[in-house]
């Protein structure tokens, strides 16, 4: 056992000598041919111009990926740049986060943007990813500061909305995760958001319905009962209240004309 144990040690010393080995090389090549990293203070202004939805401040901080001053994270030039691009939506997504787009949102924009870059076949692709992410990104957090930023505790109550619209939400479950009263927190709600608690989760309910009946051929019950609706009928008299249709013809209307477009 205490062989085994100094050789786990002694293993982890080997891979902290190479490391520090690579380190020092890297900064001798790199001081050798004056290669030098995008000064930090300049990639948080353009991480900061996306997150305050500054569009003409991002559009003159935005660099091209793999130019001069981007580190090497690959030998392959296109796998370079492909890794650079996931820092670059990793980093976007969580200045975002913090600026006010919901959590969820943000991850699977994030999730969607990887994915094509993984999908790349040539650099000029994942350049075009690039620039389609920060315009995405930079465009969504322009409209969520106009309409002004959430504070810490309505940003957890959407963030939890966003994720339980298939459970029971209850004042009091919010009320408990954002370490606040019920009575305040209904208050400090409605003056943020515009609507009362109730509403805001029967309008995201209403736009995953809206999802559900576009792309999956779950009948209205089952979304009602999906999406906790008392019943069908009062998920109905939701729905049309919000998108003026029935749920019925929702899908007529959007689901069949999709599919016949394929």
């Amino acid at each position: 056992m205490l062989q085994l144990i100094n050789n786990v040690f002694s293993k982890r010393r080997s891979n902290i000598t190479n490391t520090d080995k690579d380190l020092t090389k890297a900064i001798f090549e790199n001081r050798e041919y004056m290669i030098t990293h995008l000064p930090y203070e300049r990639e948080m202004e353009f991480y900061q111009s996306v997150k305050t939805g500054n569009i003409k401040e991002t559009e003159r901080l935005f660099k091209p990926l793999g130019g001069n001053g981007f580190g090497r994270l690959s030998d392959d030039p296109l796998r370079n740049i492909k890794y650079h691009l996931v820092v670059t939506i990793a980093f976007i997504t969580r200045f975002c986060i913090e600026g006010g787009m919901e959590m969820e949102t943000a991850y699977n924009l994030s999730d969607i943007y990887i994915l094509q870059t993984d999908r790349c076949v040539n650099e000029e692709e994942v350049h075009a990813v690039h620039r389609e992410a920060v315009k995405d990104f930079t465009g969504r957090m322009h409209s969520i500061v106009k309409k002004g930023l959430f504070s810490k505790p309505i940003l957890i109550c959407l963030d939890m909305i966003y994720e339980n619209l298939h459970n029971k939400i209850t004042l009091n479950d919010l009320a408990k995760n954002a370490c606040l009263s019920p009575p305040y927190l209904s208050k400090l709600f409605h003056k943020e958001v515009g609507c009362t608690i109730s509403q805001y989760i029967s309008q995201k309910r209403v736009e995953a319905a809206e999802n559900l009946l576009k792309y999956s051929d779950y009948s209205c019950i089952e979304i009602a009962n999906y999406l906790c609706f008392n019943s069908e009928s009062y998920f109905i008299q939701v729905f049309k209240t919000f998108t003026k249709l029935t749920p019925k013809e929702y899908r007529e209307k959007y689901f069949r004309a999709q599919w016949g477009e394929k």
